[in-house]
């Protein structure tokens, strides 16, 4: 019995950890937009050269001759408040005092700030990390960990339908 009411009572007081789910990036696709992103031709990311460290480029660019799939806000609601882990590359918005980002864009593929097309907007996480840090190079993949909200944002350089607040943020050591 002793033992019983032990594990109620680390279970109700959050002493019991439980690990945040792994998520892909083709988990944040709607059935209909997975199914659409499948049948898609392949898409070139050839928006020519960009300059290192330079993230000013908007990823609002619109080519009509894209299919709707490629600017898609629907979101999977099953995620929206769920602790996960999801790997990625950073554009970076924001930063502190000491001029540490507590504010980027975490998406699915390297250089979406200067390639064209730009994912669409249920391709895109704000992220907000209070503790900061440097981002130096856009092309080297980040794991964030965090609570993951359906958060439709929108500013002067692109569209998200989802925001997280990250607890870490670490190089990633996946494929």
């Amino acid at each position: 019995m002793r033992i019983i009411r032990f594990a109620l009572l680390m279970l109700f007081s959050g002493l019991v950890y439980a690990a945040p789910t792994e998520v892909d990036w083709l988990d944040l696709l709607p059935e209909e937009d997975y199914q659409a992103m499948l049948d898609m031709p392949e898409i070139g990311h050839d928006g020519g050269e960009e300059l290192p460290g330079d993230f000013t480029a908007s990823m609002r660019q619109r080519d009509d001759s894209l299919p709707e799939v490629m600017y898609s806000r629907r979101v999977v609601q099953t995620f929206d408040g769920k602790q996960v882990e999801i790997g990625g590359y950073p554009v970076p918005l924001e930063t502190n005092e000491a001029g540490a980002y507590t504010l980027f864009f975490l998406v699915p593929y390297a250089g979406a700030c200067i390639h064209v097309p730009p994912p669409p907007p249920n391709q895109i996480i704000v992220v907000e990390y209070p503790r900061g840090m440097r981002i130096d190079d856009i092309y080297i993949p980040l794991s964030v960990t965090g609570t993951l909200r359906v958060d439709q944002t929108s500013n002067e350089l692109a569209d998200a339908s989802y925001s997280l607040v990250a607890d870490d943020v670490t190089p990633y050591e996946g494929e």
